[in-house]
């Protein structure tokens, strides 16, 4: 057998680093630092369950209006009860989260919860940061009504704030940061049928820091801030998710084997037909 020829070594070499490239490209974004991103390290019970009882290491909630309707679960446990007194089922199917690990399920009724939020170090002021993560929405089992739901996130020295005028279908919801440098952006809008559900979703964000330490702030948003109690529920898991996970880095670096591959196959293509 003959070795292959340096031109040949050169063009799939250049195949896989051009691989290599893109998903360095795709990686040399600035994530922002969060830690415990998929919610599996926890003090206390057990998921399903309060996020506040759940206790997420280094995630925090932010002050409640009324009723505490925001909850860590765990995989294959969003359509059914809970161990939080008021944890509710939403209709299914619903699949798990494709990052795995635990999630965020949250009323999105603006009297009904508040954010979770956690603190964000080491940040360069003016600096803008990337942040992804996953999100799903749908309703709360015996109720019905087409939702829409989304996910407030916000990076300042404040966390978010949550302030509700009216009351039952009557209120309406607005949120501020009281950081006047905050940075505030709302996630892709998600529709959900009536007793139905939306799938999961990669969002990417980009949020600018202006201070060394920021407060990292989620709230979930549902039917534009209305207090109407159908309920829209929000979904969040993955927090910081990559863009680019490593499965897909593989496969692209798969394709530049295959590149090389391909250019072996042509040169003994080519022999064959001068023999």
């Amino acid at each position: 057998m003959r070795p292959l020829s340096l031109k040949a070594i050169a063009l799939g070499s250049t195949a896989i680093g051009l691989t290599l490239g893109v998903v360095g490209s795709a990686q040399a974004d600035t994530f922002l630092s969060v830690t415990n991103l998929t919610f599996t390290d926890y003090s206390g019970p057990a998921p399903k369950n309060y996020f506040s009882t759940v206790d997420p290491s280094g995630w925090y909630r932010g002050p409640v209006i009324s009723d505490d309707l925001v909850f860590i679960d765990a995989p294959g446990t969003a359509t059914v009860q809970g161990g939080g007194q008021n944890s509710y089922p939403v209709y299914g199917p619903f699949a798990n989260p494709p990052p795995g690990g635990n999630f965020v399920q949250a009323d999105g009724n603006p009297s009904f919860e508040s954010t979770f939020d956690q603190n964000i170090t080491g940040l360069v002021p003016g600096e803008t940061y990337t942040l992804s993560f996953w999100q799903a929405a749908g309703q709360q089992q015996s109720f019905s009504g087409a939702t829409t739901e989304q996910w407030i996130v916000s990076l300042g020295t404040s966390p978010l704030t949550v302030t509700v005028k009216g009351s039952g279908g009557t209120g309406t919801g607005t949120y501020a940061n009281t950081d006047p440098n905050a940075t505030v952006v709302a996630s892709t809008l998600m529709n959900t049928p009536s007793q139905g559900t939306s799938p999961w979703q990669l969002v990417t964000l980009s949020l600018t820091a202006d201070a060394a330490t920021d407060v990292l702030s989620f709230l979930a948003w549902g039917d534009g801030g209305s207090t109407e109690n159908e309920p829209p529920t929000v979904f969040l898991a993955g927090v910081n998710s990559p863009a680019l996970p490593e499965p897909v880095s593989l496969s692209l670096f798969g394709v530049g084997l295959v590149g090389l591959g391909g250019v072996v196959r042509r040169r003994r293509g080519k022999r064959d037909t001068k023999a």
